[in-house]
Protein backbone atom coordinates (compact mmCIF):
# COMPACT_ATOMS: atom_id res chain seq x y z
CA UNK A 1 0.00 0.00 0.00
CA UNK A 2 1.21 3.50 -0.76
CA UNK A 3 1.70 4.99 2.71
CA UNK A 4 0.64 8.39 1.33
CA UNK A 5 -2.70 7.03 0.13
CA UNK A 6 -4.26 7.51 3.57
CA UNK A 7 -4.23 10.82 5.38
CA UNK A 8 -2.64 10.79 8.87
CA UNK A 9 -6.13 10.92 10.42
CA UNK A 10 -7.35 7.99 8.30
CA UNK A 11 -4.25 5.93 9.09
CA UNK A 12 -4.79 6.63 12.78
CA UNK A 13 -8.35 5.31 12.56
CA UNK A 14 -7.02 2.06 11.06
CA UNK A 15 -4.07 1.69 13.43
CA UNK A 16 -6.14 2.38 16.55
CA UNK A 17 -9.09 0.20 15.58
CA UNK A 18 -9.90 -2.10 18.52
CA UNK A 19 -9.46 -5.27 16.45
CA UNK A 20 -6.57 -4.31 14.16
CA UNK A 21 -4.48 -2.78 16.96
CA UNK A 22 -4.36 -6.13 18.78
CA UNK A 23 -2.80 -8.01 15.85
CA UNK A 24 0.91 -8.75 15.79
CA UNK A 25 3.10 -6.22 14.02
CA UNK A 26 4.08 -8.63 11.20
CA UNK A 27 0.42 -9.37 10.45
CA UNK A 28 -0.57 -5.69 10.55
CA UNK A 29 2.28 -4.82 8.18
CA UNK A 30 1.38 -7.62 5.77
CA UNK A 31 -2.27 -6.53 5.67
CA UNK A 32 -1.28 -2.93 4.96
CA UNK A 33 1.17 -3.96 2.24
CA UNK A 34 -1.56 -5.88 0.42
CA UNK A 35 -4.28 -3.26 0.89
CA UNK A 36 -5.41 -0.48 -1.42
CA UNK A 37 -7.46 2.64 -0.79
CA UNK A 38 -10.91 3.43 -2.16
CA UNK A 39 -12.44 6.89 -1.79
CA UNK A 40 -16.20 6.99 -2.23
CA UNK A 41 -18.77 9.74 -2.56
CA UNK A 42 -21.92 9.70 -0.45
CA UNK A 43 -24.39 6.96 -1.46
CA UNK A 44 -21.88 5.08 -3.63
CA UNK A 45 -22.80 1.39 -3.66
CA UNK A 46 -20.05 -0.92 -2.41
CA UNK A 47 -21.81 -4.21 -2.91
CA UNK A 48 -25.23 -5.59 -3.73
CA UNK A 49 -27.09 -8.44 -2.07
CA UNK A 50 -26.46 -11.65 -4.01
CA UNK A 51 -23.14 -10.53 -5.49
CA UNK A 52 -20.01 -12.66 -4.99
CA UNK A 53 -17.62 -11.33 -2.37
CA UNK A 54 -14.39 -9.94 -3.79
CA UNK A 55 -12.94 -7.74 -1.04
CA UNK A 56 -12.31 -7.48 2.70
CA UNK A 57 -12.48 -3.88 3.90
CA UNK A 58 -11.99 -1.47 6.77
CA UNK A 59 -13.50 1.98 7.20
CA UNK A 60 -10.83 4.69 7.52
CA UNK A 61 -13.20 7.66 7.24
CA UNK A 62 -16.95 8.13 7.09
CA UNK A 63 -19.25 5.12 7.42
CA UNK A 64 -20.76 2.25 5.49
CA UNK A 65 -24.53 1.79 5.67
CA UNK A 66 -25.60 -1.84 5.56
CA UNK A 67 -29.17 -2.18 4.39
CA UNK A 68 -31.83 -4.53 3.12
CA UNK A 69 -34.97 -4.14 1.02
CA UNK A 70 -38.40 -4.63 2.57
CA UNK A 71 -41.20 -6.56 0.91
CA UNK A 72 -42.59 -3.18 -0.18
CA UNK A 73 -39.32 -2.38 -1.94
CA UNK A 74 -38.07 0.15 0.63
CA UNK A 75 -34.41 0.35 1.67
CA UNK A 76 -34.09 -0.38 5.40
CA UNK A 77 -30.87 0.59 7.22
CA UNK A 78 -29.64 -2.18 9.51
CA UNK A 79 -26.33 -0.83 10.82
CA UNK A 80 -23.53 1.63 10.14
CA UNK A 81 -19.95 0.38 9.99
CA UNK A 82 -17.78 2.90 11.82
CA UNK A 83 -14.15 3.98 11.30
CA UNK A 84 -11.59 1.42 12.42
CA UNK A 85 -13.97 -1.50 11.78
CA UNK A 86 -13.20 -4.34 9.35
CA UNK A 87 -16.05 -6.08 7.51
CA UNK A 88 -16.83 -8.37 4.59
CA UNK A 89 -14.86 -11.41 5.74
CA UNK A 90 -17.79 -13.77 6.32
CA UNK A 91 -18.68 -14.15 2.64
CA UNK A 92 -14.99 -14.66 1.82
CA UNK A 93 -14.89 -17.53 4.31
CA UNK A 94 -18.02 -19.43 3.29
CA UNK A 95 -17.97 -18.55 -0.41
CA UNK A 96 -21.63 -17.53 -0.40
CA UNK A 97 -22.96 -14.26 -1.90
CA UNK A 98 -23.24 -11.02 0.01
CA UNK A 99 -26.31 -11.01 2.27
CA UNK A 100 -27.02 -7.25 2.26
CA UNK A 101 -26.50 -4.05 0.30
CA UNK A 102 -23.72 -1.69 1.38
CA UNK A 103 -23.42 2.04 0.61
CA UNK A 104 -21.03 4.82 1.54
CA UNK A 105 -22.64 7.13 4.08
CA UNK A 106 -21.06 10.53 3.58
CA UNK A 107 -17.62 10.87 2.01
CA UNK A 108 -16.00 7.56 2.89
CA UNK A 109 -12.50 6.10 2.69
CA UNK A 110 -12.00 2.35 2.71
CA UNK A 111 -8.90 0.22 3.04
CA UNK A 112 -9.53 -2.91 0.94
CA UNK A 113 -7.88 -6.30 0.51
CA UNK A 114 -8.69 -8.38 -2.57
CA UNK A 115 -10.01 -11.91 -2.16
CA UNK A 116 -6.79 -13.55 -3.38
CA UNK A 117 -4.71 -11.48 -0.97
CA UNK A 118 -7.11 -12.27 1.88
CA UNK A 119 -6.57 -15.98 1.27
CA UNK A 120 -2.82 -15.45 1.05
CA UNK A 121 -2.89 -13.69 4.42
CA UNK A 122 -4.74 -16.63 5.95
CA UNK A 123 -2.15 -19.05 4.61
CA UNK A 124 0.78 -16.94 5.80
CA UNK A 125 -0.60 -16.01 9.25
CA UNK A 126 -2.45 -18.63 11.29
CA UNK A 127 -2.97 -15.83 13.81
CA UNK A 128 -5.50 -14.26 11.44
CA UNK A 129 -7.88 -17.24 11.80
CA UNK A 130 -8.04 -16.81 15.58
CA UNK A 131 -8.34 -13.03 15.29
CA UNK A 132 -11.25 -13.26 12.84
CA UNK A 133 -12.92 -15.90 15.00
CA UNK A 134 -12.78 -13.50 17.96
CA UNK A 135 -14.09 -10.70 15.75
CA UNK A 136 -17.08 -12.75 14.63
CA UNK A 137 -17.78 -13.93 18.18
CA UNK A 138 -18.00 -10.27 19.17
CA UNK A 139 -20.40 -9.63 16.29
CA UNK A 140 -22.60 -12.50 17.47
CA UNK A 141 -22.65 -11.17 21.02
CA UNK A 142 -23.66 -7.72 19.78
CA UNK A 143 -26.36 -9.25 17.60
CA UNK A 144 -27.81 -11.22 20.53
CA UNK A 145 -27.70 -8.08 22.69
CA UNK A 146 -29.64 -6.20 20.01
CA UNK A 147 -32.24 -8.97 19.79
CA UNK A 148 -32.60 -9.02 23.56
CA UNK A 149 -32.99 -5.23 23.71
CA UNK A 150 -35.57 -5.29 20.92
CA UNK A 151 -37.68 -7.85 22.77
CA UNK A 152 -37.26 -6.75 26.38
CA UNK A 153 -36.50 -3.04 26.59
CA UNK A 154 -38.72 -0.01 25.91
CA UNK A 155 -37.98 2.21 22.95
CA UNK A 156 -36.71 5.08 25.11
CA UNK A 157 -34.02 2.86 26.65
CA UNK A 158 -32.98 1.48 23.25
CA UNK A 159 -32.86 4.96 21.74
CA UNK A 160 -30.74 6.32 24.59
CA UNK A 161 -28.34 3.41 24.21
CA UNK A 162 -28.11 3.96 20.45
CA UNK A 163 -27.39 7.67 20.87
CA UNK A 164 -24.64 6.88 23.38
CA UNK A 165 -23.09 4.40 20.93
CA UNK A 166 -23.20 6.98 18.15
CA UNK A 167 -21.61 9.56 20.45
CA UNK A 168 -18.80 7.14 21.30
CA UNK A 169 -18.10 6.32 17.65
CA UNK A 170 -18.74 9.68 15.98
CA UNK A 171 -18.82 12.21 18.79
CA UNK A 172 -16.91 15.48 18.61
CA UNK A 173 -16.44 17.20 21.96
CA UNK A 174 -17.47 20.86 21.89
CA UNK A 175 -17.13 22.22 25.39
CA UNK A 176 -19.63 20.32 27.55
CA UNK A 177 -21.51 19.05 24.49
CA UNK A 178 -20.85 16.11 22.19
CA UNK A 179 -21.89 16.64 18.58
CA UNK A 180 -22.50 13.39 16.70
CA UNK A 181 -20.66 13.76 13.40
CA UNK A 182 -22.64 11.08 11.56
CA UNK A 183 -25.59 12.61 9.71
CA UNK A 184 -28.70 10.61 10.54
CA UNK A 185 -32.29 11.57 9.89
CA UNK A 186 -34.88 10.44 12.40
CA UNK A 187 -36.07 7.88 9.84
CA UNK A 188 -32.55 6.37 9.87
CA UNK A 189 -32.61 6.12 13.66
CA UNK A 190 -36.07 4.58 13.53
CA UNK A 191 -34.88 1.89 11.12
CA UNK A 192 -31.93 1.02 13.36
CA UNK A 193 -34.30 0.59 16.29
CA UNK A 194 -37.12 -1.20 14.51
CA UNK A 195 -39.58 1.58 15.35
CA UNK A 196 -41.59 4.22 13.53
CA UNK A 197 -40.18 7.69 12.88
CA UNK A 198 -43.08 9.22 14.81
CA UNK A 199 -42.29 7.24 17.98
CA UNK A 200 -38.58 8.04 17.75
CA UNK A 201 -39.46 11.72 17.31
CA UNK A 202 -41.61 11.61 20.46
CA UNK A 203 -38.82 10.04 22.51
CA UNK A 204 -36.22 12.51 21.21
CA UNK A 205 -38.50 15.41 22.19
CA UNK A 206 -38.77 13.89 25.67
CA UNK A 207 -34.95 13.68 25.85
CA UNK A 208 -34.80 17.35 24.80
CA UNK A 209 -37.21 18.37 27.57
CA UNK A 210 -35.04 16.50 30.06
CA UNK A 211 -31.92 18.30 28.82
CA UNK A 212 -30.25 15.10 27.57
CA UNK A 213 -29.94 16.00 23.87
CA UNK A 214 -30.54 18.75 21.36
CA UNK A 215 -32.12 17.72 18.08
CA UNK A 216 -30.89 19.43 14.91
CA UNK A 217 -32.16 18.72 11.36
CA UNK A 218 -29.64 15.94 10.57
CA UNK A 219 -27.57 15.87 13.75
CA UNK A 220 -27.91 15.02 17.41
CA UNK A 221 -26.00 16.85 20.13
CA UNK A 222 -25.54 15.10 23.46
CA UNK A 223 -25.97 17.55 26.33
CA UNK A 224 -25.82 15.06 29.21
CA UNK A 225 -24.35 11.56 29.01
CA UNK A 226 -25.52 10.90 32.57
CA UNK A 227 -29.15 11.55 31.66
CA UNK A 228 -28.86 9.30 28.62
CA UNK A 229 -27.25 6.58 30.72
CA UNK A 230 -30.14 6.86 33.18
CA UNK A 231 -32.66 6.57 30.33
CA UNK A 232 -30.80 3.57 28.85
CA UNK A 233 -31.02 1.71 32.17
CA UNK A 234 -34.76 2.17 32.69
Amino acid sequence: MNALALTPEERQQIDQGPWFSRLSEPLRNDILQRAFVRRLADETMLSHRGEPAEEWSAVAKGAVRVSSVSLAGKQISLTYVEPGTWFGDIALFDGLPRTHDAYAHGETTLLCVRKADFRALLQAHSELYDALLRLNCRRLRLMFDMIEDLNTRPLAARLAKQVLLLARSYGVQEGDEIRIGLQLAQEDLAQLLGASRQRVNQELKAFEREGAVRVEPTRLVVLSRDKLLAAASR
